[in-house]
């Protein structure tokens, strides 16, 4: 986001609208809806998230610990635990021995 002067793009007659309202004060006007992306995308961070958290649910699905996990990728057990339940399917959230995810830690 940069910061642009009003006079440079927008017309007298609305410039003076405006400041019947905010008068010598800045002004964040937002993004259109279908111009606005979701966090993360423009940087890349999502994707790389996405792919850590696919990593993390393949080596608990090979056997690695919740505790295990948490250490290697510097999460909390929570984390790692909320990680699972959303990668998981519901009628898939017993694994190895009967285990859920909170119990195999």
């Amino acid at each position: 986001m940069g910061y642009r002067k009003a006079a440079d793009v927008l017309p007298k007659q609305l410039i003076a609208e405006i400041q019947k309202y905010i008068d010598g004060e800045m002004l964040y006007i937002p993004r259109k809806c279908e111009e606005h992306s979701r966090w993360g995308e423009k940087s890349g961070t999502r994707e790389s998230l996405e792919l850590r958290n696919r990593r993390i649910l393949e080596e608990y699905c090979s056997g690695k610990t919740v505790s295990d996990l948490a250490e290697n990728y510097f999460l909390s057990v929570k984390s790692i635990q909320r990680i699972l339940r959303e990668k998981i399917p519901p009628e898939g959230k017993e694994r190895q021995g009967g285990n859920t995810i909170e119990q195999r830690k």
